[in-house]
C-alpha cells in the first residue's frame, strides 16, 4: 500500500482570517499555498475579491512581490514571503471549471510535496476544497453554450423547481442562491441523462489530509465582514467595477455576478443608490458566510480552532505522527 503524503487545509467563511493564518503557518512549516477561492482566480478583480494589494505587506513582517508566471494555471505569487498558486490565472470572461481546478491543484500539490515542502490548500470555496480532499468524481459533461443560453432565461425559482423534480439529492444540498451552480447541475443532468448528485461521488483519497477551520463568533465575523467591505470601498471598488465594464466584461458573466460587483453594477446602472449598494454587499456577504459555514459544518473531519497556537499544535502533531508512520 502506497504511503500518502501530507496536505494541510485551512478553511472558513469569508473575512475569517484564513490567509493571514495560513501564511504564518506556512512560514513555520516550510509550506506553499494553493488558493481555493473561485473568485480570486480572475485577473483584474482584486478589490472585490479581497486579494491583498501587491504593493503592501499583510500587516506581517513579510514583503509582497509578484514574480512572472511559470505556467497559466500554476502562476506563483510571492505573498507574505510565501509562494501562492491559483490567483490571477484567468480573465473574467474565461471559464475555469471545477474539474480544471481539481486536476491542476492535484498536480501542484504533488509538485510541492516532491520538493520536500508542505502544501497548504487555503480558501472558502467548499467545492474546490472537496474536489481535492475527497477526490470527487466530477461529471465529465462539457459546457453547452446553447443549453446554457436556455437555462439562463429561467428564473432562479424555475431552476430550483426543475432540479427538485430531476434530482432530489442535488436539490437538498446545492446552494440555491448560486445561479451558476444551479445552471451547471441542470446542464449535467440534461446532457448526461444521469442525476448530478450521482456523478459527484468521493474517490480514494490522494493525500493524508488535516483540515483546520477558523471558528469565529457570528457577531465578530459580521464585524470583520463589514470592516472588510468598508475597506474595499475606500480602496476603489467602484472604480474597479467601472474599469471591468469598460473593458467589455458584462454583468451576465459569472465572474461579474459575484458579491460586490453585482451590487456595484446596479449602482452604476442607476438602479440603486451608492449607500444601498454597500448595504446589499454587506447583507449578501453575511448570507454567503452563513452558507459557507453550513457547508463546512457537514464535514466532521474539520478541526475547528480559534487561534494560531491551536493550529500550530495540530499541524505539529499531524506531521510528527505522519513521519513516524512513514518510518514504520
Amino acid at each position: 500500500m502506497s504511503i500518502l503524503k501530507p496536505l494541510i487545509v485551512i478553511l472558513g467563511p469569508t473575512a475569517a482570517g484564513k490567509s493571514e493564518l495560513a501564511i504564518e503557518l506556512a512560514h513555520k512549516f516550510n509550506g506553499e499555498i494553493i488558493s481555493a477561492d473561485s473568485r480570486q482566480i480572475y485577473r483584474g478583480m482584486d478589490i472585490g475579491t479581497g486579494k491583498y494589494p501587491r504593493t503592501e505587506s499583510l500587516d506581517l513582517k513579510y514583503p509582497v512581490s509578484s514574480p512572472e508566471a511559470k505556467s497559466k494555471t500554476a502562476k506563483p505569487l510571492l505573498i507574505g514571503g510565501i509562494q501562492h498558486y491559483f490567483i490571477d490565472i484567468a480573465d473574467p470572461d474565461q471559464e475555469f471549471t471545477l474539474a480544471q481546478f481539481k486536476k491542476a491543484a492535484i498536480k501542484k500539490i504533488t509538485d510541492i510535496q516532491n520538493r520536500g515542502k508542505i502544501p497548504f490548500l487555503v480558501g472558502g470555496t467548499g467545492l474546490y476544497i472537496s474536489s481535492v480532499v475527497d477526490n470527487l468524481n466530477i461529471p465529465k459533461a462539457a459546457p453547452s453554450a446553447k443549453l446554457r443560453e436556455k437555462l439562463e432565461k429561467m428564473t432562479t425559482s424555475e431552476m430550483i423547481a426543475n432540479l427538485e423534480k430531476l434530482d432530489i439529492n442535488a436539490y437538498r444540498s446545492i446552494d440555491k442562491k448560486n445561479r451558476r451552480r444551479l445552471i451547471r447541475a441542470l446542464e449535467v443532468i440534461l446532457l448526461t441523462g444521469k442525476t448530478f448528485s450521482s456523478q459527484k461521488k468521493k474517490g480514494t483519497p490522494l493525500f493524508e489530509t488535516l483540515e483546520i477551520g477558523i471558528e469565529t463568533k457570528r457577531e465578530e465575523l459580521y464585524r470583520k465582514i463589514e470592516d472588510r467591505i468598508d475597506k474595499m470601498v475606500k480602496l476603489g471598488l467602484e472604480s474597479e467595477t467601472r474599469n471591468l465594464l469598460d473593458k467589455g466584461y458584462t454583468k451576465s458573466l459569472p465572474s461579474m455576478s459575484g458579491i460586490g460587483y453585482k451590487q456595484m453594477i446596479m449602482y452604476l446602472n442607476d438602479e440603486i443608490t451608492f449607500n444601498e449598494a454597500i448595504r446589499l454587499i454587506k447583507r449578501d456577504s453575511r448570507r454567503y458566510a452563513r452558507r459557507q459555514m453550513t457547508w463546512f459544518r457537514r464535514d466532521k473531519n474539520i478541526h475547528w480552532i480559534k487561534d494560531y497556537e491551536k493550529a500550530e499544535k495540530l499541524i505539529k502533531n499531524f506531521l510528527t505522527k505522519k513521519t513516524l508512520l512513514d518510518k514504520n
